[in-house]
């Protein structure tokens, strides 16, 4: 696009032109600049990893696993829980925490756990952010938390109750961050009810 095109029209056409340029490239820069990424330090149960390459595949989210895995990725449960998703995800592996590190220099990391300091809702989401979870029995290792304490979220839940699943944490974790940036190129809405008739059948 160049606003030289613009001036080739008359005013009224200019200024639409314009605007309807500027809120296109907004959105496309939006889009760029905001992107999630979720990291599986050490995941352990392939079920629930599979489920998370879902949630991933279905909202455009990077997913970053982190070695030792208590599994194979070749294993059938992995594969099953992912359905045929695993084509359209976007997956990177390390080594180690350091490799990740390493690879990611600079990253914006968020730190999911039961021992945060502040809900996950008071977190900013934008930007290019990395939401780490730890393994399914212990969590992120503590000198991790203890070396990011301002970035330490909780998701809240009763006193009495030791952890939500794997699973289901990062799926409220992403789309709390896909929330705040406004659902960027996703789908947000179905026309498909309003061509329901009450028995459930379709007008002709």
């Amino acid at each position: 696009f160049s606003f030289a095109h613009v001036f080739a029209i008359d005013k009224n056409a200019k200024q639409r032109y314009t605007i309807i340029n500027i809120k296109h490239y907004a959105f496309t820069w939006n889009i760029l600049m905001n992107h999630l990424n979720v990291v599986l330090l050490e995941p352990e149960i392939p079920q629930n990893t599979g489920n998370i390459a879902r949630t991933c595949a279905a909202t455009g989210v990077t997913l970053h696993m982190i070695e030792p895995f208590g599994f194979r990725i070749t294993d059938r449960n992995l594969r099953r829980a992912g359905l045929d998703y695993w084509r359209r995800l976007d997956v990177r592996y390390y080594g180690d925490l350091d490799d990740f590190y390493a690879k990611n220099p600079g990253a914006d990391c968020l730190y999911f756990t039961t021992k945060g300091g502040r809900c996950y809702t008071d977190a900013d989401f934008s930007g290019e952010k990395f939401l780490f979870f730890g393994r399914e029995t212990k969590g992120l290792p503590e000198e991790l938390l203890k070396a990011n304490e301002d970035r330490a979220v909780r998701i809240p839940m009763l006193d009495d109750i030791r952890s939500l699943n794997l699973s289901n944490s990062v799926a409220v974790a992403v789309y709390e961050g896909l929330r705040q940036t406004g659902f960027d190129n996703m789908r947000k809405a179905s026309d498909y009810l309003t061509g329901l008739l009450p028995d459930g059948s379709r007008y002709e």
